[in-house]
């Protein structure tokens, strides 16, 4: 189901690790921004825009992961974009075939993988998704994945955050594709508080729709976790240990595997 978070900007939510595919209304059709995760969902999904009378006319994934780059069928041959980055790793990655990816990785079986890939680059350093609706600036970085983008649709007012900005999910360090993956992310946090001044609703990659304010306290709190692992001290963060919301109790283990990796990395 789809569900409204500004003029024009709708968001449908899935079952797997409260993932969000967002829809951006324009004249001509839509613009999908990480199209969902399980076949049903996706199914579901290209219903619910043959509902509002549009079809997809542009897609776009903010960044390599599997989660964030699947398709379906019923969604038609619209342009699928990424970064320059995003879509060259995302090729290195599947170069190898589908099938190993999910084995590497588990991807459940109820994810439809025939079409997971298959974006296309935007040139680099490009700052626009083009298309006929409204504006939306990309604020690209390497937080979380390389060439990630984080994409402002800046009529609405809405930040359509990517793997950043979660209110269940600690920061998630891209621990292979950098030198400084701490800084990395702070640097893309900082990005974020530029233009925070611009946005009145966020949507994560995984996690709940915040407004204003939450914004802001979610870039507090991630910029507080990753001084706090830089510092070789334990964060003080809602999202790991008996805090945790109901069922994101994993997110521990996550967060400790981080903890041993950069261990080792210093090491």
């Amino acid at each position: 189901m789809l569900t409204q978070v500004a003029e024009g900007v709708l968001v449908h939510e899935s079952v797997f690790c409260q993932s969000n595919a967002v829809v951006v209304q324009g004249p001509d059709g839509v613009l999908l921004v990480d199209a969902g995760v399980y076949g049903d969902e996706l199914a579901c999904l290209v219903e619910d825009i043959q509902e509002l009378g549009q079809s997809v006319v542009v897609g776009f994934s903010t960044h390599p992961h599997w989660d964030h780059l699947l398709w379906h069928p019923g969604l038609g041959d619209a342009p699928r974009y990424g970064t320059a980055r995003c879509a060259a790793t995302a090729a290195d990655r599947l170069s190898g075939g589908v099938a190993a990816v999910a084995r590497l990785v588990g991807i459940p079986d109820e994810v439809p993988l025939d079409l997971l890939g298959g974006i296309t680059g935007l040139p680099a350093g490009a700052t626009r998704i083009p298309w006929h609706g409204p504006a939306v600036r990309i604020v690209e970085h390497d937080a979380h994945a390389p060439g990630h983008a984080a994409l402002l649709v800046e009529e609405r007012r809405v930040l359509v955050a990517g793997d950043l900005l979660s209110d269940v999910l600690v920061p998630l360090l891209d621990l292979r594709g950098t030198a400084d993956p701490l800084g990395d992310y702070l640097a893309a946090l900082r990005l974020l508080d530029g233009v925070a001044g611009e946005v009145d609703v966020v949507v994560p990659g995984h996690g709940s729709v915040g407004g204003r304010d939450q914004l802001r306290d979610r870039i507090d709190l991630d910029t507080a976790y990753l001084l706090a692992l830089r510092a070789d001290e334990v964060p003080s963060d809602p999202r790991v240990g008996p805090s945790a919301r109901a069922g994101w109790d994993w997110v521990a283990g996550t967060h400790e595997r981080q903890l041993e990796q950069l261990a080792q990395r210093q090491a």
